[in-house]
């Protein structure tokens, strides 16, 4: 193992591109048709004079980080910027030399802290740092000529015992164990307002691209789905009635997961819907086809309600309680046994909850501690890349993939980038209906171009284009 080198982070830039979608996609609370997609840079200096700048990007996804109904989406979208220059001005407050984590150590109590003046909650003051600690990495990477894989896999980041979370684990042993795949299935999103069929289609967008679930399905092949529900158990069940018919017919064996999106008062309530699917003949395939139930109660009172009644009928994962790095611990302790990677959350609590799930297991194999692989409508180019090469290493098979399917792929960005991104990562990309995309075929998508040097992306972003906040 190579000592984690150690470098100054010398210039932080923040920029933001508009996002429009194709098609609107609900989830929880909001309807989403447009927004921006943040940017982060980094340069960084190493010990012997060497300099980098990386890159990382995420979707400011209005109404999930701050669900605050009093808040327009104007609101959540300046949230977003604010705490991401809260991050800029903590990572260069200090410009002595540290290790990429101990970057994100030294400086993650006190952005919580000045978040928090703000009133911004964990999971949001989150989303500043997982964009910098990815473009610093990616620095790292760049300047070193190492892939993300072979990074993380030799702990050049330097995770160790700089916080009481990451303490107690063997991180060279569990790093080093972890292998990444050729390709990964993608579970396509059925959002609250999607189409099921032709009959459901008011606005046809008529671009070429598949509109419905059917459509989906006959296109992209998937085998994999992940199911919003909207707490309405009325509601919820005729829907998942229409969406059985459609996965039952064309989608072969098929797996699915429950999105819940905090939409269900109680854990009663979430059980009463899985009771009435139970009784529901129409969704017998459906109901053994799900794995878990993603994060059906608010946040508020989420890990403080024991789920291990509901837990007994379907596993539930932790999505938008992890704010905090004990989070996974905490909903341990309530029943749940798995919660979600997402690189907005930052990619280092993704590789904290994978050792614990590796550790938990080996101590109690019963009840099956696991992480899923979730999407905040990842956007092609740097975001989708940087996600699926995270779950990937992470060993998760399966990752939710919306963002292919509710914008229309790289088409509103300049040409040249575009083929620079199609030119180097022509497994994962395709140019078809006028624009580079993510190319899924089978419901899988391949991912042997992300092993290059830099935090998984041989191409950059026109950042020239892009107006800096």
């Amino acid at each position: 193992m190579t000592d984690a080198p150690r470098f100054r982070i010398l210039e932080i830039a923040l920029h933001e591109r508009p996002v429009r979608l194709r098609l609107p996609f609900r989830f929880g609370v909001v309807t989403l048709t447009e927004c921006p997609q943040a940017f982060a840079r980094a340069r960084i200096e190493l010990a012997d004079g060497r300099s980098a700048w990386g890159g990382a990007a995420e979707l400011m996804a209005p109404k999930w980080f701050d669900k605050n109904l009093a808040l327009s989406n104007h609101d959540n979208f300046e949230q977003l910027r604010e705490v991401l220059r809260l991050a800029r001005s903590a990572y260069l407050s200090d410009a002595s030399p540290d290790t990429a984590f101990g970057h994100f150590a030294r400086h993650h109590d006190p952005h919580q802290a000045a978040s928090a003046t703000r009133e911004f909650n964990p999971l949001l003051a989150s989303y500043g740092p997982a964009l910098v600690d990815r473009a610093v990495l990616d620095a790292l990477c760049r300047a070193l000529g190492v892939s993300f894989y072979d990074a993380v896999r030799a702990n050049l980041p330097g995770l160790g015992g700089r916080r009481p979370e990451f303490a107690g684990h063997d991180w060279p042993t569990f790093l080093a164990s972890l292998t990444p795949a050729a390709h990964i299935a993608a579970r396509h999103t059925v959002g609250l307002v999607d189409a099921i069929t032709a009959t459901d289609l008011q606005h046809p967008v008529n671009d070429g691209l598949p509109e419905t679930l059917e459509q989906v399905v006959l296109h992209y092949g998937h085998h994999h789905f992940k199911l919003k529900v909207g707490g309405r158990i009325h509601d919820d069940l005729a829907r998942l009635t229409a969406i059985a018919a459609v996965l039952d017919r064309s989608a072969g064996d098929y797996v699915a997961s429950l999105d819940g999106n905090e939409q269900y008062a109680d854990a009663e309530g979430v059980a009463e819907l899985l009771a009435r699917m139970q009784a529901a003949p129409a969704l017998a395939k459906l109901n053994r086809s799900i794995l878990f139930i993603e994060q059906p109660i608010a946040r508020k009172t989420a890990l403080d309600v024991d789920v291990r009644a509901l837990a007994a009928i379907k596993p539930v994962i932790v999505d938008e309680s992890d704010g905090e790095l004990d989070a996974f611990v905490r909903a341990r302790a309530m029943g749940y046994t798995g919660i979600s990677s997402k690189t907005c959350k930052g990619f280092y609590k993704s590789l904290l909850n994978a050792a614990r799930c590796a550790a938990w297991n080996a101590e109690d194999p019963g009840p099956g501690y696991f992480m899923s692989a979730e999407d905040l409508t990842t956007q092609a180019g740097l975001s989708v890349q940087q996600d699926l090469a995270l779950v990937n290493l992470l060993g998760i098979g399966h990752v939710e993939r919306n963002g292919h399917h509710y914008v229309d792929g790289m088409a509103a960005l300049p040409e040249e980038e575009q083929q620079r991104f199609l030119a180097a990562h022509p497994d994962l990309y395709e140019h078809t209906h006028g624009a580079v995309r993510l190319h899924i075929r089978n419901g899988r998508i391949h991912l042997g171009s992300l092993a290059c040097p830099g935090f998984a992306s041989a191409a950059m972003p026109d950042w020239d284009t892009m107006p800096a906040f």
